[in-house]
């Protein structure tokens, strides 16, 4: 591999760095910057690295005419009327932002309009997470690549070629770019996570890759986290009660703190490799413990000439071993000697 590491804010992001571990709020906030701001204490709480809202502008991104994904809200008449009624002003995108980072948390926010775009930019967004449905989104593109941030791209509803076309453009850009298994599914089985896609990626990209998961359980970020992924972001909610789209496909904050945990808990594991022979010494002491010696198994007397039915096996293994046996068969015994004594190579001849 050769690609170049790059940085979000101070977090390093690609081999031999720790996971960028992302809590994406989307619109889990349901319009309420109150809940918003409630969302970010949470996040930092339970050791996030970023938070990443999704920034909709109605009239800048969508028609009357746009269907539902899932028509899940009661009080909005239209798909257009929900992206309206989750709309923040730029005053109020500022304060998230300024809350985030005084909590620690990189600030991210998706753009689904050029609208959009040019309003975060002026907030200063470090990275920009390109959602799947805007990968072939190429006037996005090129107005977030000119902003010289970090481009990281979400692979789920693209095909290959889609992918491929959508990098190359990013990497003409100059930008540092990282690619997302992500699978657009509301929650998404385990048969459709594509864990093996990781490898592929960052391969087929010379690029750090990330998983964008949707199943709403800890394991999947926990087997990315053990393939090396350099990234990862699940959906977040404060129950699996509350109102929205994305609830389904989420963690709680007791899963997201057992998912962080479990990430942290992983890269210590892969950061430190074993030497098995190095290791083995480590434990000396505690072989000692837990092998057995050679013990006699009544009195005898000097002279005795020793054979195998002369010899019972038991903690600790502070005499000579019970591997050497073969050692001891024929020797004789120097002095008389008792019932149970661990013998060692002193008391034979």
């Amino acid at each position: 591999m050769g690609y170049k590491d790059f940085s979000i804010e101070d977090h390093p992001i690609g081999d031999g760095s720790p996971c960028f571990i992302i809590a994406e709020v989307a619109q889990a906030h349901d319009g309420s910057l109150g809940m918003a701001h409630a969302y970010i204490d949470a996040i930092a709480h339970a050791g996030g690295d970023a938070v990443k809202f999704q920034t909709h502008i109605a009239d800048a991104e969508s028609t009357r005419e746009e269907p539902w994904r899932i028509k899940f809200s009661k009080q909005d008449d239209s798909r257009y009327d929900y992206w309206k009624r989750m709309e923040f002003t730029e005053e109020q995108w500022k304060g998230l932002k300024e809350h985030a980072e005084s909590k620690g948390l990189v600030f991210l926010s998706s753009p689904f309009s050029a609208k959009a775009v040019d309003m975060l930019h002026r907030l200063g967004m470090p990275a920009w997470k390109i959602p799947s449905g805007e990968v072939n989104n190429f006037h996005l593109l090129e107005l977030m690549a000119s902003t010289g941030s970090p481009i990281l791209l979400s692979s789920g509803m693209s095909t290959i070629e889609e992918l491929d076309s959508a990098v190359k453009f990013c990497k003409e850009k100059n930008s540092d770019v990282a690619v997302f298994q992500c699978t657009t599914a509301y929650p998404c089985p385990p048969e459709k996570i594509g864990l093996n896609l990781l490898q592929e990626f960052k391969q087929r990209y010379d690029c750090p890759v990330g998983l964008s998961d949707h199943s709403s359980k800890v394991f999947s970020g926990f087997a990315a986290a053990a393939q090396g992924a350099s990234l990862l972001e699940v959906h977040v909610t404060f129950s699996k009660a509350m109102f929205g789209p994305d609830v389904s496909s989420s963690l709680d904050f007791d899963e997201f703190s057992q998912l962080v945990e479990g990430v942290r808990y992983i890269e210590t594991i892969n950061s430190h490799p074993v030497v098995k022979n190095k290791m083995a010494e480590e434990m000396e002491p505690l072989k000692k413990m837990f092998t057995k010696s050679i013990v006699l198994n009544d009195d005898f007397p000097l002279g005795t000439v020793l054979s195998k039915e002369h010899f019972e096996f038991k903690k600790p293994g502070t005499g000579i071993p019970a591997e050497n046996v073969a050692d001891v068969i024929g020797k004789q015994l120097k002095t008389d000697t008792k019932k149970g004594t661990l013998i060692s190579f002193d008391d034979i001849v």
